[in-house]
């Protein structure tokens, strides 16, 4: 089955190809180069999964790092496109330096990190301190962000269709938190259960935005990638949670299942039926209101911890136990009928 082993982008592959279609030759180009070395790198990721799992190499488990405290490390890429061969430009604990892409990939991470520190008491992405890595100027004009597995890796953009993509503390959050859900839940990178695993990400990635901010679920904008977006998209983010389908000209995601996608490419809709969760959870915040991780965050936290998850979990395999895990954490009351009714809106029943 699928996973999230290539790689996973913040910049879904329809996105690209409409620049291909409709942009300048200068403008193709870049997004053609994207494109492909997106594929390459999923290729090479799962290709490298496969050869430890044959091999047996499978990760033995660490013993737990104190926590309470990140381990950053910047990389610098120099434009270049091997992550794995950056200059070190800046580690946990030092100070700021003049590049300003480091500097909001250092506190990027670090805001994260503090986020599920504080609220879930979670230590770092595997829950055992595990180092947070990132590597900025990756590429030529390269329009995407990904987790590869092992660390966030940044591009400038292009200035057409992507901006520097350190400037959105939500896509850190939203990578990162690929990383949390491959060691809990593991969701199948695959139609509906991939829909949810992008899902996910942008939850955790609007929540880790908010905290950091300090807003409230009246005061969040509940958009994903709001100031990163090029002019290429005549648009405000990549997604909008409150309202999907309307986060730039073209943007393909519905807020119901009455206009659920069916399609092959892109996984299957990952990043397109994604605005169904994405939408649950936002009536979830705003019916609730105060903070998005006093409730619904933890709600949605639970359901991800929870053994009864299946990898391959539909909308209403997942909506069931996010019923469950609030009835369990907060009792039969506000908390679980707004979960409940938030999930009948968007066209997922639960009884």
């Amino acid at each position: 089955m699928a996973r999230c082993v290539g790689a996973c982008f913040i910049v879904p592959p329809f996105v690209l190809e409409r620049v291909i279609r409709d942009g300048t030759p200068e403008q193709r180009e870049w997004a053609l180069a994207t494109l492909l070395d997106d594929h390459s790198i999923r290729a090479q990721r799962i290709h490298n999964a496969l050869v430890l799992r044959d091999r047996g190499r499978a990760r033995q488990p660490l013993s737990p790092a104190p926590g309470g405290h990140p381990k950053r490390t910047i990389y610098d890429a120099h434009q270049q496109q091997d992550a794995e061969a950056s200059d070190v430009v800046r580690r946990e604990g030092q100070p700021a330096v003049g590049d300003k892409a480091v500097n909001q990939a250092y506190d990027g991470l670090g805001s994260t990190y503090q986020f599920y520190w504080d609220v879930f008491h979670r230590n770092s992405i595997d829950d055992q301190g595990l180092p947070l890595d990132g590597v900025v100027h990756y590429g030529d004009h390269y329009d995407n962000a990904f987790w590869n597995g092992a660390r966030m890796v940044f591009g400038d953009g292009d200035g057409y269709t992507l901006l520097q993509t350190t400037a959105a503390i939500d896509v850190i959050g939203h990578e990162l938190t690929h990383g949390v859900t491959e060691h809990t839940a593991n969701l199948t990178y695959l139609g509906q259960s991939g829909a949810l695993n992008e899902s996910v990400s942008d939850v955790f990635g609007s929540m880790v935005k908010q905290f950091a901010l300090g807003q409230t679920s009246e005061q969040a904008d509940w958009l994903i990638g709001e100031g990163i977006v090029g002019p290429a998209l005549h648009g405000k983010a990549l997604r909008s949670m409150a309202a999907p389908g309307t986060a730039f000209e073209g943007d393909p995601q519905p807020a119901e299942m009455r206009h659920y996608v069916h399609t092959v490419s892109d996984n299957g809709g990952v990043h397109i039926n994604s605005g169904i969760p994405n939408h649950a959870f936002y009536l979830v915040a705003r019916e609730l209101g105060g903070r998005s991780w006093d409730h619904a965050g933890p709600v949605w936290y639970d359901t991800l911890r929870d053994p009864g998850l299946r990898s391959n979990a539909t909308f209403h395999d997942f909506a069931q136990v996010t019923v469950r895990a609030a009835q369990h954490r907060f009792g039969s009351g506000p908390v679980s009928n707004a979960v409940r009714d938030a999930w009948n809106q968007v066209g997922v029943t639960v009884p």
